[in-house]
């Protein structure tokens, strides 16, 4: 925690009357966890002030809250809040170059100082407990109610894999107790998240009867547009099954692919045990040490890396 930092952040919130925060593009459960509990503590501290997100929304995460494009007129002098992306290029609405001053708010592998105030915590396993950070930091002065809680758990819950993934250790519990000190109820979030329609369930089954399996030890699965057809799951249905291509213990790094909107392909990556990111930033993307996103383009493209994938995995393998 750079409590400096931290500070400097309070302190320009406080100077703006009308905060804007900004999503990234397709947008996960930490993403908008992050930016409703941000909004929350705003809104709850300043009640005065005028606070927006202003972004993508997505049927998984319209359980926190969905984001809505402002109207042109709000962003000119507004405090625009970049939070849980990278890459300015990644922020779902690009009208934040409109507002008067950006602070970014992340916790991915730096690639891109953006913002006229940055604040990247690698340390930090989701982008909600930097928020997290930033109420405990102020704890007397800053408030938050039970809606903020919810929306910051969801996105810690979310992005740790329920508290499995690296990055997790006892300060990160530590904090989250508050949350539950706020009257938290986390069951209804566990209920939500552990439900699973019959269609994604039968797109379950096809998935891991039909993933493929490289010579050295890469998993993947390629999403098609007739799948989704087929079996009447959406995309984001389809790719949030991801980390079940995660279970062979001989394959250390899985992928799923999926075409977008305009049949642009995108992959999500995974891996246990191997740094990947590196090799997701020669595709486009980025992201943490194990997860990571790339935009490819092309299937041609997604051979690629499918081949530079397994070709690390072979160097990794030989190397222990």
């Amino acid at each position: 925690m750079n409590l400096e930092k931290l500070t400097e952040i309070k302190n320009t919130i406080e100077e703006f009357d009308t905060i804007v925060i900004f999503p990234h593009g397709r947008p996960d459960g930490d993403c908008i966890g992050t930016s409703y509990g941000l909004k929350n503590i705003i809104e709850q501290t300043y009640p005065n002030k005028k606070v927006y997100v202003s972004g993508e929304s997505s049927l998984f995460t319209s359980y926190i809250g969905s984001p809505e494009l402002v109207d042109e007129d709000i962003l000119s002098g507004a405090l625009a809040i970049s939070v849980d992306t990278a890459n300015s290029s990644r922020i779902a609405d690009q009208r934040f170059k409109e507002c008067k001053k950006l602070i970014k708010i992340d916790h991915h592998i730096p690639q891109e100082g953006f913002g006229d105030i940055d604040y990247v915590d690698t340390s930090r396993p989701a982008a909600a407990l930097i928020i997290l950070d930033l109420y405990m930091a102020f704890i007397g002065e800053l408030k938050m109610n039970v809606d903020g809680a919810k929306a910051l758990f969801f996105g810690i819950l979310t992005d740790t894999g329920r508290f499995k993934y690296s990055g997790v250790n006892g300060d990160t519990f530590r904090n989250v107790a508050a949350l539950y000190d706020l009257g938290l109820e986390t069951n209804e979030i566990y209920v939500y998240l552990d439900q699973r329609s019959e269609e994604q369930t039968r797109f379950r089954g096809f998935l891991l009867q039909n993933y493929v399996k490289t010579e050295n030890g890469v998993v993947y699965f390629k999403v098609l547009p007739e799948y989704l057809e087929r079996f009447n799951v959406s995309l984001d249905e389809a790719t949030a099954l991801v980390n079940d291509l995660g279970a062979f213990a001989d394959c250390p790094v899985w992928i799923l692919f999926a075409e977008y909107e305009e049949q642009i392909v995108r992959a999500r990556m995974r891996s246990r045990g191997i740094a990947i990111n590196e090799l997701a930033n020669r595709f486009d993307g980025g992201g943490h040490k194990n997860a990571c996103g790339a935009n490819l383009g092309t299937w041609d493209r997604a051979e690629e890396l499918i081949d530079a994938c397994d070709q690390l995995v072979k160097e990794y393998k030989e190397s222990i």
